[in-house]
């Protein structure tokens, strides 16, 4: 084993303690974890063991190993930008159906404006809620 190999596996083992540790705070899903994981993992037999490739891409109708590696990096960033974008999209759609809501609970009326105290520049929020 060399040092790129030694080293890459040692970032690898702690990217997986990591991992575990944020699945087990409850920060991150379970398949969230898993998925990580199985990366690692797969990476980790990749540097170990660079001729496991090579005989996956053969099985594969796929010249070298390190184009499969390409490859399937490729295809994970396709799907994690697409997912991203889809988390995003549904994320900004929330937020402007909330602020719509806050808009719409908060507007004044003819008679609020003409009310003196009344509204949102009233000095006691309590007041305002309840209205």
């Amino acid at each position: 084993m060399n040092l790129f190999q030694g080293l890459t596996l040692l970032l690898f083992a702690g990217l997986a303690v990591l991992t575990v540790s944020a699945g087990v705070r409850g920060t991150v899903r379970k398949r969230v974890v898993l998925f990580w994981l199985s990366l690692w993992v797969l990476g980790s037999i990749a540097i170990a063991w660079p001729r496991s490739t090579a005989v996956v891409a053969h099985t594969l109708g796929i010249g070298r190993g390190a184009d499969l590696v390409m490859y399937s990096s490729v295809l994970v960033m396709i799907v994690a930008f697409f997912y991203t974008y889809t988390r995003f999209k549904r994320v900004e759609r929330q937020l402007t159906l909330l602020v719509r809501r806050l808009a719409i609970q908060n507007a004044l009326t003819p008679s609020d404006r003409a009310a003196p105290g009344a509204g949102p520049s009233s000095p006691d929020p309590a007041a305002r809620s309840e209205a």
